[in-house]
């Protein structure tokens, strides 16, 4: 599946509930969602006021392509992170969500060092962090416990970079990541658990879709 490249905000419309997907616009008057409701096209501001039984499958199919478009990855990826769920111990869902919750580009939005997780994903795109003392590029990939994310010596002198803690102040990371702000830095203390997901995300509708 190809990139979605189009405006972002659409992707909350048409799930019908704001995703967070653009960061602190996400949280003001500026949202999208907060003047258009409705979904996007020709016929989405009728779509509200029509009465229609939802189906199953529907409900299954939105809340995959949610969380997908949550976590920012390919319907290929997604697909891959529930084979991987799947063989996995413990409950399939709680395994996926863990899964999505350690890649590279979330961790560094949980941590705060990002506004949203695209913008993780271009900051890791860019080598400006390292684990481990390494410098990595790669989005995907699922940090352990014990892992060290920090940003690179190099990249500290950006502008970016230099606003980075007042914005890491307004942020709450969750119980499994520690942080040091002032290094700029984040140590992984214990794998995700279901109650540091968002709550919001059904799991069991997404593994009854790809258990058809």
């Amino acid at each position: 599946m190809a990139k979605y490249s189009g405006p972002v905000c659409k992707l909350c419309r048409r799930e019908g509930e704001k995703l967070f997907l653009k960061g602190q616009r996400c949280y003001t008057q500026k949202c999208s969602f907060e003047r258009r409701g409705y979904p996007p096209g020709e016929h989405g501001r009728d779509a509200q006021f029509r009465r229609r039984r939802v189906s199953d499958y529907s409900r299954q199919l939105r809340e995959k392509q949610k969380t997908r478009r949550v976590y920012g990855v390919s319907e290929r990826q997604f697909r891959r992170y529930y084979r991987e769920a799947l063989k996995k111990r413990g409950l399939t869902g709680e395994n996926l969500l863990q899964l999505l919750e350690r890649r590279l580009d979330n961790v560094v939005y949980r941590l705060g060092f990002s506004e949203s997780r695209a913008e993780g994903r271009m900051l890791v795109t860019h080598g400006h962090f390292n684990v481990n003392g390494r410098r990595t590029d790669v989005p995907s990939m699922l940090v352990r416990e014990g892992d060290v994310i920090e940003v690179r010596e190099g990249s500290r002198t950006r502008p970016y970079f230099k606003d980075l803690k007042a914005l890491a102040e307004t942020r709450t990371a969750p119980a499994w990541l520690e942080r040091q702000i002032p290094k700029l830095s984040g140590r992984v203390v214990q794998l995700p658990e279901r109650t540091d997901v968002d709550a919001s995300i059904n799991e069991t509708l997404i593994i009854e879709y790809y258990s058809r």
